[in-house]
């Protein structure tokens, strides 16, 4: 198991993560909805505002942090292209 940390001392499995996506759009904000009707919701924002919604194998969690912040603590910082 890996763990990958989204922000504020929050940790999620990033064996369960199907998908990272921004929480502007339209698509975004009808996940979010339909998880909190559910209940499958997880809210890591610590009261900041929502910028990616994470969507696992059996819920959804919000961050606070960005998608691409996320992907680089899960893959580990890329060595940068020489120009």
């Amino acid at each position: 198991m890996s763990f990958v940390n989204i922000g504020f001392g929050n940790i999620v499995n990033s064996n369960k993560i199907v998908s990272m996506i921004t929480s502007d759009s339209a698509p975004a904000k009808r996940i979010v909805a339909g998880a909190k009707e559910s209940g499958n919701i997880i809210d890591a924002t610590q009261g900041r505002r929502t910028r990616c919604v994470i969507i696992c194998d059996d819920y959804v969690v919000l961050s606070a942090l960005m998608p691409d912040t996320i992907a680089t603590r899960i893959n580990g910082n890329p060595p940068k292209e020489e120009i």
